[in-house]
């Protein structure tokens, strides 16, 4: 096996600027594309637990169809399919600061997109997981549903949310990858436009390999302190009485 150490260590160690881009774009894309997916997520799943039917059932299918399709034929779909049927075509815009790609747009869209299908069932579930009693007492002490959702329902889902959250995002760290079908010159490309240069792709993807896994493990162990953070209150809350978690949950005092 003829493997350039030299070769290896000085990209590991030195990456050229056009590694440098394509890890700026891997993480600015997945931070982004967490963030709308997980605030698309929260109506998904309201919509998913609202008493209307028809927005159940939009939200159901919503789900079923972007769950039931691989993200990577979502990418494709929304960058090429949609321009070539001439609904949609995704143009470069000048934010001032930066020209952001009409190609980078939809991979955006896209994975915010399928990442909305994913949190919001996980949300649902974490809604759901809540004492409906908490609920009915912070009605009847004439909370709004948005008061009630943000001061009484999603501050505690956030404890059986966080942990899948956090799994989701270390899945959408490599899910970037896919975004190289349609030009977006993350860090996967970066190392093909690289490799196609210097011809020494074992050293290379041996490289674009350890990247991925440094990010990966620096967010598992970001993950583990914010996963810490939320269930220690947590743990002391189910050592409360019922009443006095109520009281506590309502008020933030103790009974």
């Amino acid at each position: 096996m003829n493997f350039n150490w030299a070769f290896f260590f000085h990209y590991l160690l030195e990456p050229s600027s056009i590694y440098l881009h394509g890890l700026w774009l891997t993480l600015s894309i997945s931070i982004v594309a967490q963030i709308i997916g997980t605030t698309l997520g929260l109506f998904v799943a309201l919509g998913r637990l609202s008493s209307w039917r028809v927005l159940r059932a939009l939200s159901s299918f919503y789900v079923w169809v972007m769950r039931g399709t691989p993200l990577l034929v979502q990418i494709v779909f929304i960058y090429t399919a949609l321009a070539a049927a001439g609904i949609l075509r995704f143009h470069d815009i000048d934010l001032g600061f930066m020209i952001l790609p009409g190609n980078v747009q939809a991979g955006i869209i896209a994975l915010s997109l399928n990442e909305a299908a994913y949190m919001g069932e996980i949300i649902r579930a974490g809604i759901t997981s809540i004492d409906r009693g908490q609920t009915e007492a912070a009605k009847s002490l004439g909370m709004t549903p948005v008061k009630l959702l943000r001061r009484i329902i999603l501050p505690q889902a956030a404890r059986v949310i966080i942990p899948p959250l956090g799994n989701n995002f270390n899945g959408m760290l490599k899910s970037t990858t896919l975004l190289s079908v349609i030009g977006v010159p993350e860090l996967l490309l970066a190392t093909q436009m690289v490799t196609s240069a210097t011809f020494r792709v074992f050293e290379l993807y041996s490289v674009v390999a350890l990247y991925y896994l440094s990010l990966t493990t620096l967010w598992g162990f970001l993950q583990r302190t914010i996963e810490a953070r939320f269930s220690t209150p947590f743990a002391e809350t189910r050592s409360k009485a019922p009443r006095g978690r109520l009281l506590t949950s309502l008020f933030g005092a103790n009974p």
